[in-house]
């Protein structure tokens, strides 16, 4: 089989999904307010200046997104893309102003080129309110002091704003001989989107994973996937049937059938759990309820954070009523709305 030929296109913009998009975030108005204090300022001045700009920003679109899900509670694909949407706008911003700004270059060599990349499930784009903010920093070779600059300069901005970041600064190299040896660091890269950057950089290191990585592993990611899924059900317990499940991590929940389209997308080469159907893995009736029940946890999953404030998957006592007030479950003969 040609692998290159196989290798999928990169997955969705979020963005693509969300209507009214403005309302959670103006990236550009934003830009140029940005850009005006530093005129203004210079960068150093105006760094105070900024943050609270993007402080601002990041807690407006999420109350953006909250009073949507209050008017849509069961629109869990939609909110949770909502999310993912407004932190890629924050993540270009960030990007814009620590390469541009803080350190410019105005004749850059080969190795002073940065991708930023979202893996994991921000890189699905699919993000609870507080989920954390898992991002790939991608270079061509091995880290210059410009490029290390540059991605501690963006971390910061991204810790400053209050984000739990799960990040990684590698050459293309780096990630290949990672990859290759850790089942996380390979789940996280095979949902690996591009956020800004250098699409170069970004283009070249997915070739390379498909190609160097993935190319004859199938069957040993499956069995590696199947044997992780049966240590985390061990772990929570082994049971559909829990009075606190973990919508998350929990047997039967979000995990299970992320499982399920890792192992679809290894196998098949494909960008996204809908291109499934295509390539004959699952039915479209099987999708479609698949999608459903996905729906149902994301939806039940970010009113938990919105409720708490934080990153909470576990659906507690205290939180049921609560949740499934907001979903608009009733009590009725024999079944309470939280059953």
């Amino acid at each position: 089989m040609n692998i290159s030929a196989n290798i999928p296109a990169a997955p969705a913009d979020p963005g693509k999904r969300i209507v009214r998009q403005r309302d959670i975030i103006d990236r550009r108005a934003l830009a140029e307010k940005v850009e005006a204090l530093i005129a203004e300022h210079g960068m150093t001045k105006a760094r105070p200046l900024i943050l609270p700009l993007l402080q601002d920003a990041l807690a407006d679109g999420r109350a953006e997104i909250s009073r949507r899900l209050l008017k849509k509670p069961s629109a869990g694909h939609e909110m949770a893309a909502a999310q993912s949407f407004l932190v890629d706008q924050l993540v270009r911003l960030i990007h814009d102003i620590a390469v541009y700004h803080q350190y410019p270059v105005s004749n850059p060599s080969s190795g002073e080129r940065i991708s930023v990349m979202a893996v994991g499930g921000y890189g699905r784009g699919e993000m609870a309110p507080h989920s954390d903010v898992d991002i790939a920093f991608l270079t061509p070779h091995k880290a210059t002091s410009w490029t290390e600059q540059a991605v501690e300069a963006m971390l910061y901005w991204l810790w400053d704003l209050g984000l739990k970041v799960g990040q990684s600064s590698r050459s293309i190299d780096e990630m290949v001989r990672m990859a290759k040896g850790d089942l996380s660091i390979r789940t996280a890269l095979l949902e690996g989107r591009y956020i800004w950057g250098d699409t170069g950089v970004y283009e070249e290191s997915k070739h390379r994973f498909f190609n160097e990585v993935v190319a004859g592993t199938d069957s040993v990611f499956v069995a590696e996937k199947l044997a992780e899924r049966d240590a985390r059900h061990k772990k929570m317990g082994d049971s559909r049937y829990v009075v606190e499940p973990n919508v998350k991590e929990g047997k039967g929940g979000m995990r299970d059938l992320q499982t399920l389209y890792w192992i679809g997308k290894y196998i098949h080469r494909v960008a996204s759990a809908q291109d499934l159907v295509d390539v004959g893995l699952l039915t479209a009736d099987e999708f479609k309820r698949f999608r459903k029940a996905a729906n149902f946890l994301w939806a039940v999953r970010c009113h938990m954070h919105d409720l708490t404030g934080r990153a909470e998957d576990r659906l507690t006592f205290d939180l049921q009523s609560e949740v499934a007030q907001r979903m608009r479950f009733a009590d009725r003969p024999g079944k309470s709305a939280v059953e």
